[in-house]
């Protein structure tokens, strides 16, 4: 990991340095709309809640947003520090109870919190695609007999319902039908 993706804990405690945090992370080159992608957009004043969440509106679609439109940060009670500091927690392996005795929450606000985050996180990673050779470790033919195909052979091989269903038939003919004495 590069030194600049590194986060320094203490510089989290302040709102207006989580807010350029998430700035830097969203947009690199530069604020967009998340609406039309434009990149041409203006400042249009502070959240009066939040003063360190700065407004923007988009010349080219009209519309408004803020830093945290359309993230799965939006829309919360909780400070936006409180949710940078859950996701560092997050980052150092720590549980939930752990977290939310850090952050001096429930758990179940906390559960909720990492969910939503990991979604987020998620949503956020590229599609795995499986090109090439493929290797695996183990297979499971049938059970009992790894190791043993001519057992697998005897017993049916690999069309086990039509097997199973025989050997049903021929157990019931053996026991319905009773040798002759004669």
């Amino acid at each position: 990991m590069p030194a600049s993706d590194l986060v320094n804990l203490s510089g989290l405690m302040d709102d207006a340095k989580c807010f350029a945090l998430v700035r830097q992370h969203r947009w690199p080159e530069g604020v967009g709309c998340p609406g039309c992608g434009s990149p041409s957009v203006i400042r249009d004043g502070c959240d009066d809640t939040q003063p360190h969440r700065q407004r923007y509106r988009c010349k080219a679609c009209a519309s408004r947003f803020d830093d945290l439109t359309g993230t799965v940060l939006a829309g919360h009670h909780q400070p936006l520090r409180v949710w940078v500091l859950c996701l560092y927690f997050m980052g150092l392996n720590l549980s939930n109870r752990q977290i939310a005795g850090e952050l001096g929450l429930a758990v179940s606000d906390v559960q909720a919190m990492t969910e939503q985050l990991r979604r987020g996180l998620a949503a956020k990673m590229p599609a795995v695609e499986l090109t090439g050779e493929v290797e695996i470790d183990e297979v499971y033919v049938v059970a009992g007999h790894k190791g043993q195909p001519e057992e697998v052979a005897k017993r049916g091989g690999s069309d086990g319902a039509a097997g199973w269903q025989a050997r049903r038939d021929a157990a019931r003919w053996r026991k319905t039908s009773r040798q002759s004495l004669a």
